[in-house]
């Protein structure tokens, strides 16, 4: 369980570190959309090494394929619906914030599942490397757009935090009670609704604000991933 705490520490100590930035300074766009773009080529590694292949070994390509395509229909489906509640632009802080909640429970969930089979070092880079610049654009917004006192705002995100590191520890203590298979599934669920994250929010954004220079980004991403698995 200490080792769990560890990684989950590791995946929130950077998103309120990210939140800090976005209250007290503003970056420029295209150093923002780098690091969005270098936490998405550092998740294309780890959903394919760390979550994919691994239950696809396991379990197979059926059960694999339908936890992977369950994964990214629950966060496509989940997305849309806090889209539609978000009321436009005036609530996009809110709805970063609560979307890196949505796709950071199945992330810590896997990342949890995983260090039961000695594996997580990949996921735990992918998933910290994503965390900063969605906290720096979430908390920046969030306090200047809908006027939150730098203060809540800050301890949102740290409740943000929090509810990760309880997640992932959660997903450790649950792993020594569920077999292979049933493993197998939340690490392909959690990677289907990783690679929707990346297709409907973090590489458009990226690209939207950095243009194309976050192609290179995303391969230096994809390369660290890639050497550290």
């Amino acid at each position: 369980m200490g080792t769990a705490l560890l990684y989950g520490l590791g995946t929130a100590i950077p998103l309120v570190i990210g939140a800090a930035i976005g209250l007290r300074t503003t970056l420029p766009k295209p150093l923002l959309a780098s690091l969005m773009a270098f936490g998405a080529g550092t998740m294309i590694a780890a959903v394919s090494n760390e979550l994919f292949e691994p239950a696809f070994l396991q379990a197979g390509a059926f059960i694999a394929g339908v936890a992977l395509f369950l994964g990214a229909a629950v966060y496509v489906v989940a997305n849309r619906l806090l889209e539609r509640r978000a009321g436009g632009t005036s609530a996009v802080g809110w709805a970063l914030m609560l979307g890196t909640v949505l796709d950071g429970v199945p992330e810590n969930t896997a990342l949890g599942v995983s260090l039961s089979s000695g594996g997580g070092v990949v996921l735990l880079v992918a998933i910290a490397a994503g965390n900063v610049p969605e906290a720096i654009g979430g908390s920046a917004l969030l306090h200047r757009q809908r006027n939150v006192a730098t203060g809540r705002a800050f301890a949102l995100w740290v409740l943000t935090g929090v509810v990760l590191v309880v997640v992932t520890v959660a997903g450790h203590v649950l792993s020594d009670h569920l077999g292979p298979t049933p493993i197998s599934a939340v690490q392909a669920f959690a990677g289907g609704a990783t690679i929707a994250v990346l297709a409907d929010s973090l590489m458009p954004e990226a690209y939207r604000e950095g243009g194309w220079w976050v192609g290179i980004a995303t391969a230096a991403g994809f390369l660290v991933a890639f050497l550290l698995g």
